[in-house]
């Protein structure tokens, strides 16, 4: 009996040691559960900025370059064509887009079809006519894209003479001679300062680029962005900025934008080499 009953407490002080040492063992499991969906999730957020970084970067260095391959296409429609390709409008599913009237003002009527005098109806605030150029970046409307999917921005200098605008019409830079061939389009450091025509008292990057191209960037989704510097590259002037890129917190506010532009002297020269301007 006394053996029996020896067993029996035996037994029990073994089951509730083997209770007591499962309920540690599935303690010590879930702690070891949490610190490790903690240890995962440090990593994963430690990984997780440099590669939306990378991305970001990807896709600025990708939009640069497609911003590269505009110029080389504009340059061969140049060389081509002795033009300049006027902007597509957001209507004109990326042709290029004229105006009835030679005249500034009023502009009249959009025409897809060429005209002689060369006026563009989206002077200023158009897209690269990537049907046009026969680009390969495009959306299924034949608009250039950014690698955000984004149209691209094009603007082309309105220099005229006698109601005919020189760089936009056939033969009218090599009917004008070098030193009248002059493109106002203005690129400046900043927005401050700044008029409807010109710098101002803004830094000058220059004051005679004949195209502005650029890319609205990331914020492109919510409206281009909040800044007067990104405001005054969509207010339908001859004037724009370009500076280095800031977040919105920073001096002078978000800036994400990216602009570049044709030098009046490279076209010059792809033209003369060419034989399409003495």
């Amino acid at each position: 009996m006394l053996v029996v009953n020896a067993a029996t407490l035996i037994s029990g002080v073994t089951n509730r040691r083997g209770r007591a040492a499962q309920e540690r063992a599935r303690g010590f499991t879930l702690l070891e559960l949490a610190i490790a969906l903690f240890i995962i999730t440090l990593v994963l957020g430690a990984l997780l900025v440099p590669l939306t970084t990378q991305i970001a970067q990807r896709r600025i260095s990708d939009t640069q370059k497609t911003l590269d391959d505009i110029k080389e296409a504009l340059l061969g429609f140049a060389v081509s064509t002795t033009r300049l390709p006027c902007p597509a409008s957001a209507t004109s599913n990326g042709v290029e887009s004229f105006c009835t009237s030679a005249t500034p003002n009023p502009c009249g009527a959009e025409l897809l079809t060429y005209q002689a005098h060369g006026r563009c109806f989206a002077q200023y605030n158009g897209f690269v006519p990537g049907t046009t150029l026969g680009l390969a970046a495009t959306d299924a409307q034949g608009y250039a894209i950014d690698a955000w999917g984004t149209r691209i921005r094009y603007a082309v200098t309105a220099s005229a003479s006698a109601n005919v605008s020189i760089f936009t019409s056939t033969n009218g830079m090599r009917l004008t001679t070098l030193t009248a061939l002059v493109p106002d389009l203005y690129v400046c450091a900043s927005s401050t300062g700044v008029t409807a025509t010109t710098c101002g008292t803004a830094q000058i990057l220059t004051t005679s680029a004949p195209v502005v191209i650029f890319s609205l960037g990331l914020n492109a989704n919510t409206g281009g962005g909040t800044s007067a510097d990104e405001a005054a590259n969509l207010n339908g002037d001859q004037v724009f900025v370009s500076r280095v890129r800031s977040d919105p917190g920073s001096t002078g506010g978000e800036f994400d934008d990216i602009v570049t532009w044709l030098s009046e002297n490279v076209l010059y020269n792809r033209m003369v080499a060419a034989g399409q301007l003495p």
